[in-house]
């Protein structure tokens, strides 16, 4: 592979991933409740996604589940299920106020498993890593192109999803009032239920 072909291909995915979606927010939301260490975790997460998603496509698997109606609608609906859940989980915090300071480890490994669980069942990711790498994968291309393909890939998203969280993190500063939490658990909360139900519709 030339490096012109991998520079194309980060830049696709740079701006796949800075398109917001449910990856854009729960990175938010994390950043700003939990603070700049749930934020991170949360963007590995998502990049333990982004990373596992890409073998699959090299593998073919993603096509088989593209194919699938029935595979490609259940992937489609527990994913909707998992925002739901999110989503309601943040509005009710934002309901009840009342706010308390777990372990940053707790905070941290929850952050990691709502991203990596969120990328992982997020059907359009499938589609797009589907739609995308066969573009830049060269003819005969062997096992060590497509690992260098998840790789670029993985290490794009991590890149930004890292920015995204400290910048947001730094936020949390002058958001750290009770009353401002619950406005962004409440605004959060609302967009992940509404993408939730975007992503559960045909």
């Amino acid at each position: 592979m030339t490096m012109t072909q991998l520079v194309a291909l980060a830049g696709v995915i740079v701006l796949g991933a800075m398109a917001p979606g449910p990856d854009f927010v729960i990175v938010s939301r994390n950043a700003l409740v939990s603070g700049r260490r749930a934020g991170m975790a949360c963007a590995a997460g998502i990049t333990a996604g982004v990373f596992c998603w890409a073998i699959v496509t090299a593998l073919g698997l993603a096509g088989l589940l593209a194919a699938s109606a029935v595979a490609f609608t259940v992937v489609k609906l527990a994913g909707a299920a998992y925002l739901l859940f999110l989503g309601i989980r943040a509005l009710l915090a934002a309901r009840r106020g009342r706010y308390t300071a777990p372990e940053p480890a707790a905070e941290a490994g929850s952050a990691f498993r709502q991203g990596l669980v969120c990328n992982l069942l997020n059907p359009k990711v499938a589609a797009f890593f589907l739609a995308l790498l066969p573009q830049f994968v060269p003819g005969g291309a062997g096992p060590g192109d497509h690992l260098l393909l998840a790789v670029v890939a993985s290490g794009v998203t991590l890149a930004w999803f890292l920015v995204l969280a400290n910048v947001v993190g730094a936020l949390r500063r002058v958001l750290s009032a009770a009353r401002v939490r619950r406005g962004i658990d409440a605004v959060m909360g609302t967009l992940l239920v509404g993408l939730g139900v975007r992503i559960a519709l045909p």
